[in-house]
């Protein structure tokens, strides 16, 4: 193992260990960090320098997949970010490399956040609207994504015994090991009372994956399990990925061109709320947002609502 990789390995394990870190933290600093180490091929910390980093944000900001899609910016940064967070640690440790504070963060153009308007959400949600299990599943997360404003993180860890549908309210560990209360609309509620009706099970898990083979119940499954270990792959957690085909899914065949993923809700949460007059700081709690500028990304689009308000309204002659 080269000096850097084993640096990058203890630099993961204090993330975990010291900084307390969520886990999919630590696998995207741990995937950005190599990704770098690897298009760089050094081995010695001594060996990143500021040109080396330059070259690097040039090389991501012309990558491209086999479609011919470039990286966001926002990704870029994250690339950015993680290599400059391993050489704080480097620091740290009086390691010598280069200065963390040579590397400066590119600004996130606020064009690059996609909500959905009011129609699109109501065709998403009414595109699942079939009574299976497995159907009703998949609108209750979506009205959850909308309803609550979670992270796709949030919305897979949820327990049955976190969630008070009498009070329309739950708690989720946010980032940074962070408890926060969420609320839930009448018609999440109702999506949610519908699919843990429906099934028979006693996971504790709110939202599992559901095998083809199961029709409208997964109460074989629970009597399977204690038999065969095989049926346990049947009832797991559904992951962050998962949730986001399901989202895909449904943003399809509701006939939305937009590239819909579970943050996009998300967006729409917060985006709706202050365009129907919420306060940001308000916002700022419900999306447990740390600091009031990462809310603040949403003013810019609901000031070009409101310009687009103020141009049809104001200085108006009247017609009486």
């Amino acid at each position: 193992m080269s000096s850097l990789n084993k640096l990058l390995t203890e630099f993961l394990e204090y993330l975990e260990v010291e900084r307390s870190r969520s886990q999919k933290t630590i696998e995207n600093y741990g995937y950005y960090i190599r990704r770098f180490l690897m298009w760089a091929e050094i081995s010695k910390p001594e060996d990143i320098t500021i040109e080396l980093i330059r070259n690097y944000r040039i090389y991501l900001n012309r990558w491209t997949d086999e479609k011919g899609t470039g990286l966001k910016k926002n990704t870029q940064n994250y690339h950015v970010i993680a290599i400059r967070s391993f050489l704080k640690y480097l620091a740290k440790r009086d390691i010598k490399s280069l200065s963390a504070e040579k590397i400066e963060i590119g600004k996130n153009p606020t064009n690059e956040i996609e909500f959905l308007d009011g129609d699109e959400v109501e065709r998403l949600l009414q595109s699942a609207s079939a009574n299976d299990l497995k159907t009703l599943r998949d609108r209750a997360i979506l009205e959850l994504l909308f309803s609550a404003g979670l992270r796709v993180s949030e919305l897979v860890n949820i327990n049955r015994d976190q969630i008070n549908l009498e009070r329309q309210e739950f708690s989720v560990r946010g980032k940074g090991d962070k408890i926060r209360i969420v609320f839930i609309s009448d018609t999440a509620k109702i999506a949610l009372e519908k699919y843990l009706n429906k099934r028979t099970d006693a996971e504790e898990e709110i939202f599992i994956n559901i095998s083809k083979n199961i029709s409208g119940t997964v109460s074989k499954i629970r009597k399977d399990k204690l038999k065969n270990k095989k049926a346990k792959t049947q009832t797991k957690r559904l992951t962050a990925r998962s949730v986001e085909r399901i989202v895909k899914f449904y943003a399809a065949k509701a006939g939305i061109v937009k590239d819909v993923h579970p943050h996009t809700l998300r967006h729409s949460f917060a985006t709706d709320l202050l365009a129907n007059g919420a306060d940001i700081r308000s916002v700022q709690t419900m999306l447990g947002h740390s600091s009031i500028t990462t809310t603040q990304i949403y003013t810019h689009i609901t000031n070009v609502q409101l310009k687009d308000t103020h141009k049809k309204y104001h200085g108006k002659k009247s017609k009486d």
